[in-house]
C-alpha cells in the first residue's frame, strides 16, 4: 500500500538574514514497502526522522529526491494529494490542537463536510465513526469535557469519517497519561484487526510496539532495523546504539539470561516471563 523509493528530505536552518546555518537530512534515501493491513510501529530517538517519515505518507511533506507512493499514487503530484489524504489520515500529538468545533459530532463531521460528502451520508459516517471509537453516546457533548485519551479518540473518529485505508498515529500518545495511552493504542489495534485498516504508529514508547506486526527503527534519517517485535527486541545492545531501550520486562529477562538464568532469547510480556519461570522450575532448572 505504501512504498518509499530512495526518498530523501532535508531541513534547512537559516539565520535572521536568511543565510544557511545548517542542513539536516531527515530522510536519507529511505526505501521500504508497507503492505495493506499491516500494523507497523516506527521507533527512533528524537531527531531520527520518524515524524518526517510519517508526514510523507499523506503528503504533508514530499520527497526532494526519490518517490513516495500510496496505493500507486505519487505523493509529489499535486493532482493526487486529495486522494492520498483521503486514503491516509493522520492523528497528531496534541489532542487539544485538533479540536475545532463546539460539539463532538460537529468536530467529526468537519473532514467529510470539506470533502463534499452529502448531508445524509455524512451523518451516517459520523455516527459509524463515533460508534467504532465508543463515543456515540457523547456526540452532542462538548469535546472540552473529555479526557486526553477520549479527545484522541474523537480525532481518530474524525479520520475514520473520511473512510481512510490507512491511519498514521504521529506520537499520538506522547501527551497522554498511561490510561489515555492504553485507550488510543487499543483503538488502533481494534481498527486494524476488525476493519483491516493499515496502521502506522510513530512512538517512543517501546511497550506500544510489542503487539505490532512489524517494527521499523530509524536513526539519522535511515531505516536501520526492520523486523518483527521479537526480532527487534532480541537485540537490546544494538537498540542501545540508537538510544533506544527494550520494554522493561524484556530487559529484565535479558539480564537474567546473561546472568545464567534459563530464559528464552526474547521475552515480550509478563505472561511470557511467568511461563518461562514456571517451565524452568518444573524442569528443575532453577535453584535457590
Amino acid at each position: 500500500m505504501i512504498k518509499f523509493e530512495n526518498a530523501a528530505f532535508e531541513y534547512i536552518r537559516r539565520d535572521e538574514e536568511g543565510n544557511v546555518e545548517g542542513i539536516t537530512r531527515a530522510l536519507d534515501n529511505v526505501s521500504v514497502h508497507i503492505r495493506r493491513g499491516e500494523f507497523v510501529a516506527v521507533l527512533g530517538a528524537n531527531g531520527s526522522g520518524k515524524s518526517t517519515f510519517a508526514k510523507h505518507i499523506n503528503g504533508l511533506l514530499t520527497p526532494e529526491e526519490g518517490k513516495v507512493y500510496v496505493n500507486g499514487l505519487d505523493t509529489s503530484d499535486e493532482n493526487n494529494l486529495l486522494k492520498v489524504r483521503q486514503m491516509a489520515g493522520m492523528v497528531f500529538q496534541n489532542p487539544d490542537n485538533q479540536i475545532i468545533a463546539q460539539t463532538i459530532e460537529e468536530d467529526v463531521a468537519f473532514g467529510p463536510e470539506n470533502m463534499g460528502v452529502p448531508s445524509a451520508e455524512m451523518q451516517q459516517r459520523v455516527d459509524e465513526a463515533l460508534e467504532r471509537v465508543g463515543l456515540l453516546a457523547e456526540k452532542y457533548n462538548s469535546p472540552n469535557r473529555l479526557s486526553g485519551g477520549q479527545k484522541q479518540r474523537v480525532a481518530i473518529a474524525g479520520v475514520l469519517a473520511m473512510k481512510p485505508e490507512c491511519i498514521i498515529f504521529d506520537e499520538s500518545t506522547a501527551m497522554l497519561d498511561p490510561a489515555g495511552r492504553r485507550e488510543v493504542i487499543a483503538s488502533a489495534h481494534e481498527l486494524n484487526k476488525k476493519n483491516g485498516i493499515t496502521i502506522i504508529l510513530i512512538t517512543h514508547y517501546m511497550s506500544e510496539a510489542v503487539d505490532a506486526d512489524r517494527i521499523l527503527v530509524m536513526n539519522h534519517g535511515k531505516i536501520v532495523m526492520d523486523g518483527t517485535p521479537r526480532e527487534i527486541f532480541s537485540k537490546p545492545e544494538e537498540l542501545k546504539e540508537y538510544k533506544l531501550e527494550v520494554p522493561g520486562i524484556t530487559e529484565f529477562a535479558y539480564r537474567l539470561r546473561k546472568a545464567g538464568a534459563p530464559m528464552p532469547a526474547c521475552i515480550l510480556s509478563e505472561d511470557e516471563f511467568m511461563e518461562a519461570i514456571y517451565n524452568a522450575g518444573k524442569a528443575g532448572r532453577l535453584n535457590r
